[in-house]
């Protein structure tokens, strides 16, 4: 039979983690672990938390062990998720940051997002996401640049 971490609170902690569980700007889910320690104080058994709280057991367990090991730091955070590796996107972004430095569209003098997705046959959404991971932002327009830069000289002009 598994038996629960034994926790024990002292003043100090027993205070934070009581503003944290009544506080209205603490998240949702810090508040919840906050009680889930609080309880586990008193000597509640997980099942009870769990009832208790509307929670799954296995929930109570996690963050009373995590609780149990590392203080209140280990109910901050979250542990990283590793989430689905982005594959599409290394496989063709060889390719658009290619074609973004070194080719020009035709009739243009920058590739828009839209213009590039359609000329590699990819989802528009996937090139910012590219430029981005690339350390790049969106290629900047020299036309515009050049356009600012008349427009400031013919205001300073005018003022004179």
């Amino acid at each position: 039979m598994r038996v629960a971490c034994e926790i024990r609170l002292d003043d100090n902690e027993r205070r934070k983690l009581e503003s944290l569980a009544r506080g209205r700007k603490t998240p949702v889910r810090l508040a919840q672990r906050a009680k889930i320690v609080l309880l586990a104080d008193k000597g509640i058994m997980n099942k009870t938390i769990a009832v208790e709280l509307g929670i799954n057991r296995r929930t109570v367990s996690r963050w009373r062990s995590r609780y149990a090991e590392s203080g209140l730091s280990g109910i901050e955070k979250d542990l990283p998720h590793g989430g689905r590796k982005p594959i599409s996107r290394n496989k063709i972004a060889r390719g658009i940051i290619k074609k973004t430095t070194q080719e020009r569209p035709k009739d243009a003098t920058h590739w828009s997002t839209r213009s590039l997705a359609k000329e590699l046959g990819i989802n528009h959404s996937m090139v910012p996401r590219v430029w981005k991971a690339n350390g790049r932002g969106a290629p900047p327009d020299r036309f515009f640049q050049n356009k600012s830069r008349r427009a400031a000289r013919w205001s300073i002009r005018e003022r004179r």
